[in-house]
């Protein structure tokens, strides 16, 4: 049996040496006896000075140490009143007090308040095809290669050094995007270390809870193929190797590698063990890549995400028919939609520990939903649930309701078609009537799809959000409201198709909620408000981050360019104002094939 390789941190751990000695030199020889009445009257004298000084010092004293008592007074004044602070809207309800801008959600209330003035505000509403207006500026860039097919990005170049160092297997964790991230990672090591690479497995996971496998989702021939002559890709280990390991893949030599992990400790760690072993098993693998690596390792990041993942047959089908129904409903629009990723959900409500207006009733079914799913996490005494403060750090899951007053006052008109993805969303039918009332062309896959169509997807988590994920891609404006992978992955592919901007509103929440909860705030100031905020959107959607600055935070997902540049210029002649939808084709120099609005209905209709 093969000995399992342990896991290493990067700590940078240096020796510390005490170098302490205590060196005293001997006292100097007594000086000679003196007369004695001089030394009496010397004595006298510096008698007479010692008292003068210690008396000044005694003053002096007495001022620091009246000054010392002082500070030991005020500086535990001063933390109480951070505590207090930190938790200055329950102590503000405590004793009674007005409760701080922004803490506590009264956004319902300004709605009926301002609601005659939103129904007679559909004067000033904005064109979606003239939303973003902000163009990333063209830096020269270095000439993109014809190809680099062939090319082995690893240890070895393919003309120089032996074949493949052993077989890499991992197992993915997460939802959709966050497998997704996985997958890509996995191809990226796979390159490194010159491995071929067995398809990812996934995890299955007690709260996505999806049993599906990598190819009920993605397309395992389209992914082999457009990996072929960077990544070898095979779907099941060699038998000889099974048999050695006992069929059993959990007896395959394991590596427990730590979040981020660079690529000295691939190469130094992890390399030297592959290279002996033939085969080894990274899990979990979420998130175990540095996101600093080479560029050719970066590179195949880049063409593992936009290309060679490519949703199977079953999901792709659905995704292009509802694509093309959002657009036939958006004719009043000239077929563009609005998508909304809302995160609203029972348990995305009960984890935020936020609160809304359902009162006691809601309370105490959100403590039951947090006791079910998270078993005594929020009864642990050093948790404290503050409601006001999360909501005043944008921490709080923004409400149907309240997306509907944000896009309303940045201009959105009554008539423009809404998509949202999400899952169930908490208490439905109060909280979406006030979205309903604002945008009454909404819709979701359950109302775009029959019955009959949805009924495979059904209990499959991931596949679902995969429905979401494709409709998303292709509305003229996305609305993230809680950020996670979802949208992080999205507003990059939008980046990557889009010619660098990601067309998409990102709401500054910290201001928004404080503007929802100012009862004296006119509609017009309301409006002046989102508006800006509208335009803050348009601005970032187009910023680049620099290379040398990327971190786990700016991630190559969410931030494709300059790093996939290259792939994207296989696009860029494919993308224009008529075209919504690609159909992917085995890996060739053209590699996707686009439908206009007309050729899509009569593919897919």
């Amino acid at each position: 049996m093969a000995m399992k390789p342990k896991s290493h941190a990067h700590d940078g751990n240096g020796n510390a040496s005490d170098a302490s000695g205590n060196s005293s030199s001997p006292s100097p020889p007594p000086s000679p006896r003196r007369h004695a009445s001089i030394s009496q009257c010397r004595r006298r004298v510096r008698s007479k000075a010692q008292y003068a000084q210690s008396l000044k010092e005694s003053f002096g004293g007495g001022i620091l140490l009246r000054r010392n008592l002082r500070y030991l007074l005020v500086l535990p004044l001063l933390y109480v009143c951070g505590l207090l602070m930190c938790v200055v809207g329950p102590f503000s309800a405590l004793v009674g007090g007005p409760a701080p801008p922004g803490s506590v959600y009264l956004s319902h209330e300004m709605f009926q308040r301002l609601w005659r003035d939103i129904q007679a505000d559909n004067s000033s509403a904005i064109e979606l095809s003239s939303v973003w207006k902000y163009k990333r500026r063209q830096k020269e860039q270095r000439p993109c290669p014809n190809s680099t097919a062939g090319r082995r990005f690893g240890i070895y170049e393919e003309s120089s050094g032996p074949g493949p160092s052993g077989y890499l297997i991992v197992e993915a964790n997460g939802g959709l995007n966050q497998q997704r991230s996985a997958i890509c990672n996995a191809v990226a090591v796979a390159g490194l270390l010159n491995a071929i690479l067995v398809i990812p497995r996934f995890h299955f996971h007690s709260v996505w809870k999806d049993p599906s496998e990598f190819g009920d989702i993605y397309d395992e021939d389209h992914f082999i193929a457009t990996l072929e002559g960077y990544v070898k890709v095979v779907k099941k280990l060699p038998e000889a190797l099974m048999e050695s390991n006992d069929y059993n893949i959990t007896d395959v030599p394991t590596f427990h590698v730590q979040a981020w992990a660079s690529v000295s400790y691939y190469l130094g760690e992890v390399y030297p063990v592959l290279q002996k072993q033939g085969v080894i098993r990274i899990a979990p693998f979420a998130n175990r890549l540095a996101m600093n690596v080479p560029p050719h390792i970066q590179s195949l990041r880049c063409l593992t995400n936009y290309e060679a993942l490519r949703f199977s047959s079953p999901i792709s089908i659905l995704a292009k028919k509802l694509v093309n129904r959002m657009i036939k409903k958006s004719s009043r629009t000239g077929g563009k939609y609005v998508s909304i990723h809302l995160r609203f959900e029972e348990d995305m409500v009960a984890f935020s520990c936020c609160v809304y207006n359902g009162g006691e009733a809601e309370k105490v079914e959100m403590d039951s939903i947090r006791e079910k799913g998270w078993r005594g996490k929020f009864k642990q005494k050093d948790r404290l649930i503050q409601p006001g403060p999360n909501r005043i750090n944008g921490k709080c899951p923004l409400s149907p309701l309240e997306v509907g007053m944000m896009l309303r006052g940045m201009g959105f008109s009554n008539d423009t078609s809404i998509y949202l993805a999400s899952g169930k969303i908490y208490q439905a039918e109060r909280h979406l009537a006030p979205l309903l009332k604002m945008f009454p062309y909404l819709y979701t896959k359950e109302s775009l799809a029959t019955p009959d169509e949805l009924a495979p997807f059904k209990g499959y988590s991931s596949r679902l959000a995969a429905l979401d994920y494709t409709v998303c891609l292709f509305s003229e404006v996305f609305v993230t409201t809680q950020g996670g992978n979802f949208p992080h992955f999205l507003m990059g592919h939008r980046r990557f198709l889009y010619g660098g901007h990601a067309k998409t509103i990102m709401p500054d929440k910290r201001k928004l909620v404080i503007l929802l909860q100012d009862m004296g705030l006119s509609w017009k100031a309301f409006k002046d408000e989102m508006e800006e905020m509208l335009n803050e959107s348009d601005r970032k959607g187009v910023m680049v981050p620099r290379v040398k600055k990327f971190n786990r935070k700016t991630s190559v997902y969410t931030f494709p360019l300059p790093e996939c540049r290259c792939i994207q210029k296989s696009h860029n002649n494919l993308i224009n104002h008529n075209s919504t939808f690609f159909s992917y084709q085995p890996r060739s120099m053209s590699l996707h094939i686009p439908f206009t609005r007309m050729q899509m209905h009569s593919e897919i209709a």
